[in-house]
């Protein structure tokens, strides 16, 4: 599916991965951008890139403000409640799904965001679509498992009921230039805080480049069916937390400290055959990526030095 020229919603436009996706596709479609905007200035940035703008509340339901004629939508918002208020966090995670589908019910496809934290626990066995679902985040994030499952629901029962094609994509651990996990990890070798791991080593995932989830989002647009698709959007590299911040400390020349405990997030690595059979494999090298990132850090932090 060629997104160029079409009307295209992206949700949780001033999230991490949602922002990242909205900075690429700015330009290249008629692009709306929709998040509550509670940080200032927020808005304003959208703005400024030509994307149009709508504040919306899914945990309510209260999308006033949004137009409901779209080609594509692409759901990348998230409510974390910092006190894992379980209420909250279903209602926006899950209920919001239900709200935006039936607003947007007209769409040709419907991209929900979901992750691969939906999985049951099984260490370093690389997790399938029909794989157990369980509560995986549980003593990183207490509501966040179980609020994507309730949004996966939704989003099941949505497509049914609105007749929309719908694609749930798992996503595993994105990392772009400013984005992810990886990059958190680069912050914290750099300043020499402790990386917390868990105790059942090596802590293993799939990574996905910003440029991978940019090269597969028009093949998980073309498998969105009614019933909903569901596919695991990761990269097909496995690679260990201990592997990427050595790389790291190897180009900060920096000696990562890691701190090995029992209430850390546990591997979660997926199969990607799935994927693969849509989009083709993946395209850049964790290493590669990483480098990027690493170069992209460094050349802010000089400038930075010198404003």
């Amino acid at each position: 599916m060629d997104l160029n020229g079409k009307r295209v919603l992206v949700t949780g436009a001033t999230g991490q991965v949602g922002s990242a996706v909205v900075r690429r596709l700015a330009g290249t479609c008629d692009l709306w951008g929709a998040a509550r905007f509670s940080k200032a200035g927020s808005r304003d940035k959208l703005d400024a890139r030509g994307v149009h703008t709508a504040a919306i509340d899914l945990a309510s339901g209260d999308l006033a403000d949004l137009p409901g004629d779209f080609d594509i939508v692409l759901n990348f918002a998230v409510t974390k409640s910092a006190d894992a208020d379980f209420d909250a966090d279903i209602a926006g995670n899950a209920e919001g799904v239900g709200h935006l589908m039936r607003h947007c019910a007209s769409a040709d496809a419907f991209l929900h965001c979901s992750s691969t934290a939906v999985y049951e626990s099984a260490g370093r066995s690389p997790r399938k679509e029909i794989d157990p679902l369980g509560d995986d985040h549980r003593v990183f994030q207490p509501t966040y498992s179980i609020s994507k499952i309730a949004a996966e629901a939704v989003a099941r029962f949505g497509a049914k009921a609105f007749g929309v094609r719908t694609v749930i994509a798992r996503l595993c651990v994105p990392y772009g230039d400013f984005l992810g996990w990886p990059f958190f990890h680069l912050m914290m070798v750099d300043k020499s805080y402790p990386v917390a791991l868990h105790t059942d080593r090596p802590n293993l995932f799939n990574l996905i480049h910003l440029d991978d989830i940019m090269r597969t989002i028009p093949a998980l647009l073309d498998a969105a069916s009614v019933p909903a698709t569901i596919i695991n959007w990761a990269g097909d590299e496995q690679v260990s937390i201990e592997d990427w911040t050595a790389f790291m400390g190897q180009r900060l020349g920096k000696e990562p400290i890691l701190d090995y405990v029992e209430n850390a997030l546990d591997s979660v690595v997926v199969d990607t055959s799935k994927l693969q059979s849509l989009a083709g494999p993946s395209t850049v090298h964790w290493t590669d990526g990483l480098s990027q990132m690493i170069d992209a850090q460094q050349r802010a932090t000089r400038a930075r030095d010198h404003a």
